[in-house]
C-alpha cells in the first residue's frame, strides 16, 4: 500500500508530496499520519529547505468529506490532527515552499498559504470552501489569510467563499509567482536549493524573527478556530449543507473542505 505522503531528498531540500491523487489529496487519517512523519523528517539538520506539493491534478482538496469520521471538526479532529501538524510546520526553522499545482480548498488552502514562499501553477485554484458547508476557516486559514491580505480583503474572500484563479491570487499577494504547470516543481526546487545554500543559520533565524513580529500567535488562532468550529458544526442547516457537498463531490470529483 502506497504512503499518503511521499518524501524525497534532493540534496539539502526535502520534497514532500501529498499522495492521494484519486481523492485530490484530501486529508484522511492516513494523510494526517504520514504528513506528521514527513514533518519529523523535515526537522533533520541535513534538511535546509522544504517543498510541499500534491500528486496528480490537485494540491489538496481539504478534509475528505467521504472519509469515516470519529469526531466533529470542531472537537478532537482539529485539535489532534490538523493543528499539531500546522504547528510543527510553522516551527521549522527552515524555508518552506508550497508548490500549488492545482486546486487548494478548505484545509488544503490553509496548508498552501502556510508556505514561506508560495508558487502556483497557472492551473491552480484557491477555494475557501468553508462557508459553503457552514463552517469557519480552520487549519490556520484565518491566521494566514489575514497575514497575507489584511482584514478587509481576507474577510471578503473567506466570507463569500469566492474561488480565485492563479493570476488573481498573484495580484492579491497570495502567491509570489505563477508558472506553467510543467515548470512549477523545478522552479520551487530551484528556489529551495538557492535558500539551502545560504551560509549558517541566517535564513532559518530570519524566518523566526519575522514570525515573532506578528502579535497573534498561530497556536492561539488554531485553538480559536477549533472552538468556533464546534459552534458552527451544530448550527441549523449545517448538516444539510455538508450532505449536499458530499453528494456533489461523489458526483463529479470536486473539491472537499
Amino acid at each position: 500500500m502506497s504512503r499518503a505522503v511521499l518524501t524525497e531528498r534532493r540534496d539539502a531540500t526535502l520534497l514532500v508530496t501529498l499522495n492521494r491523487p484519486d481523492s485530490l489529496n484530501a486529508f484522511d487519517e492516513s494523510l494526517h499520519h504520514d504528513f506528521a512523519d514527513a514533518l519529523h523528517e523535515a526537522g533533520d539538520s541535513a534538511v535546509r529547505a522544504v517543498v510541499i506539493t500534491g500528486a496528480g491534478k490537485a494540491f489538496c482538496a481539504g478534509a475528505d468529506l467521504r472519509a469515516t469520521r470519529t469526531a466533529s471538526p470542531g472537537n478532537s479532529t482539529l485539535r489532534h490532527t490538523f493543528n499539531p501538524n500546522m504547528l510543527a510546520l510553522s516551527a521549522l526553522d527552515k524555508p518552506v515552499i508550497t508548490a500549488i499545482n492545482g486546486a487548494a480548498a478548505g484545509a488544503g488552502l490553509a496548508l498552501a498559504l502556510a508556505g514561506d514562499i508560495r508558487l502556483a501553477s497557472s492551473t491552480a485554484k484557491f477555494v475557501p470552501a468553508f462557508v459553503d458547508i457552514g463552517l469557519v476557516p480552520d487549519n490556520g486559514g484565518s491566521f494566514y489569510a489575514v497575514r497575507l491580505l489584511g482584514y478587509a480583503r481576507a474577510f471578503e474572500w473567506l466570507a463569500t467563499g469566492r474561488r480565485l484563479g492563479a493570476e488573481e491570487a498573484l495580484r492579491m499577494g497570495l502567491v509570489s509567482e505563477v508558472t506553467e504547470p510543467l515548470e512549477l516543481l523545478s522552479r520551487a526546487l530551484a528556489i529551495a536549493a538557492e535558500l539551502a545554500e545560504k551560509p549558517g543559520l541566517a535564513v532559518g533565524l530570519t524566518k523566526r524573527l519575522l514570525n515573532q513580529a506578528y502579535r497573534g500567535q498561530l497556536a492561539e488562532q488554531l485553538e480559536a478556530e477549533a472552538a468556533l468550529q464546534a459552534l458552527a458544526v451544530v448550527a441549523p442547516g449545517r448538516a444539510e449543507a455538508r450532505a449536499r457537498m458530499v453528494a456533489r463531490i461523489s458526483g463529479n470529483g470536486g473539491e472537499s473542505k
